[in-house]
């Protein structure tokens, strides 16, 4: 049997299988390299060395106050680190002989890298700029917005949808610098859904339109009935998703689903939620109303996404479930200019709900998570980091800090066998990788020093390796 690349054709066969593969090979290794060019071009990154400098053999960081990610207090110790993971956590002999690397924390906070559970790092353009551009101008944005997301302290997120698998890639591959990226891949909508975003003028593919330009691009996909879903959760783990993310509800930034909607039928959800357990992975949904999310809890998700106009006994049934709660505050407080006059309606609508569904949340015990969801432009994206302060009204600063690392990557274990980074991650304990913030004030007693990552972040470290230090 002849290896992909070496058959008896001296030109590209199109009818030959292996001619076929090697050219779709050759087409994907063009892709990517040409967006792996660009950005390290844009980045200051070279594909050939680290975006950081190399993690020394051992590291000892002392003289912290550490904030393990669970508890309510800081304890004086040190923290080695070896490669990419914390091997020992408590104090530690100066003396010892084997060669370390000690570096002084100067009695500052040390506390994990933090985690946003809901971005999505390649939608930062206007709805214009993405209709007019194809796919990699969102993937050099979606560069520079890792890059900015990791300066911030953010070691971790879960991308809730877009063409960020590549993206991922090339973070992992040290070429571009980022947090880790757990991809959703694209967004699943029913016709008429939240992810549906043709104009009246494009007909649905099903009635002789063609494939719309958001599924092109790997923004969203349709899918209509069970056949169409499994179809489309399957894609999606095809190209590399580590959880799923559907639209089960009407939302504020697309035109033809009010807030009351319910989205998808049972079958439906259930369909795409055995899809993804058959691959040992969950689904996440985007909903506001009780209604929808009622019916995807019993479907199966375990993570709703926002849910600002949730009743009590729907987030009493949230919390039954064991479900997360993937909410935000800060992007509803924001308004972007460019949505339009009936989508700023939507979104001063869940802005209404958003206290009642908060006190809800605390009164039932909800696993709540840190996230943002801040689209439309970098500049928003940028703001990502006022949540630590605009979350203290509802939380007290413990609570936040443990929503942006521990219970925040408990969500992430959930993909399960699809988990690209396997292991203990939003902890300070052995074993767990070495993302690591050291913080100037005490984040523990306020949370809003975190709102300022450029002033008061004076180490960040993904991996053992070291991003950003200041401590001098």
């Amino acid at each position: 049997m002849k290896t992909p690349g070496h058959c008896a054709h001296s030109a590209f066969d199109p009818a030959c299988p292996i001619c076929a593969w090697h050219g779709k090979v050759s087409r994907r290794k063009f892709v990517m390299g040409t967006l792996a060019g660009t950005a390290s071009f844009i980045l200051g990154a070279r594909p050939e060395t680290s975006a950081a400098a190399a993690a020394p053999p051992r590291l000892r960081i002392t003289n912290v106050r550490v904030f393990d990610g669970i508890s309510d207090v800081l304890r004086k110790q040190d923290v080695i680190v070896h490669g990419d993971k914390i091997t020992a956590v408590g104090a530690t002999d100066a003396a010892e002989a084997s060669p370390m690397q000690v570096l002084d924390g100067g009695g500052r906070v040390l506390i994990p890298g933090l985690i946003d559970t809901h971005m999505h790092l390649t939608i930062n353009a206007s709805p214009a700029e993405m209709m007019n551009f194809d796919v990699s101008y969102l993937g050099i944005r979606g560069a520079v917005a890792a890059k900015q997301t990791l300066l911030r302290g953010f070691t971790s997120i879960r991308d809730a949808g877009g063409p960020t698998v590549a993206l991922k890639s090339l973070v992992d591959q040290g070429v571009v610098p980022g947090p880790r990226i757990y991809p959703s891949a694209a967004m699943i909508s029913q016709t008429s859904g939240h992810g549906d975003f043709r104009f009246n003028t494009e007909r649905n593919p099903r009635f002789g339109g063609g494939v719309p330009g958001s599924a092109r691009s790997g923004l969203t996909v349709i899918a209509d009935g069970v056949d169409d879903m499994l179809a489309a959760v399957r894609e999606q783990l095809k190209q590399g998703a580590s959880q799923i993310k559907l639209m089960a509800g009407g939302g504020a930034s697309s035109h033809y689903d009010p807030l009351d909607t319910v989205q998808f039928t049972p079958d439906e959800l259930r369909a795409a939620v055995a899809a993804a357990e058959n691959w040992n992975t969950y689904v996440l949904a985007h909903a506001y109303n009780s209604r929808s999310i009622r019916q995807c809890l019993q479907a199966g998700v375990k993570s709703i996404e926002h849910g600002h106009l949730m009743d009590e006994d729907t987030m009493r049934m949230l919390v039954d479930r064991d479900a997360f709660l993937s909410t935000q505050m800060l992007t509803f407080l924001s308004e972007a200019a460019d949505r339009g006059e009936a989508n700023l309606a939507k979104t001063r609508e869940i802005r209404a709900g958003m206290d009642r569904m908060l006190g809800f949340a605390r009164k039932h015990g909800a696993k709540i998570t840190f996230s943002t969801d801040l689209m439309d432009s970098l500049e928003r994206q940028r703001r990502q980091s006022e949540e630590f302060s605009i979350r203290k009204e509802w939380f007290s600063s413990p609570d936040i800090l443990r929503q942006a690392t521990s219970v925040a990557a408990d969500l992430l274990a959930l993909s399960g066998g699809r988990d690209p980074y396997p292991g203990k991650l939003g902890v300070v304990t052995a074993g767990a990788y070495a993302d690591l913030l050291i913080v100037d004030g005490n984040p523990l007693e306020d949370a809003s020093v975190l709102a300022d990552p450029s002033a008061n972040l004076k180490l960040i470290m993904k991996g053992g390796s070291i991003y950003k230090d200041e401590l001098s």
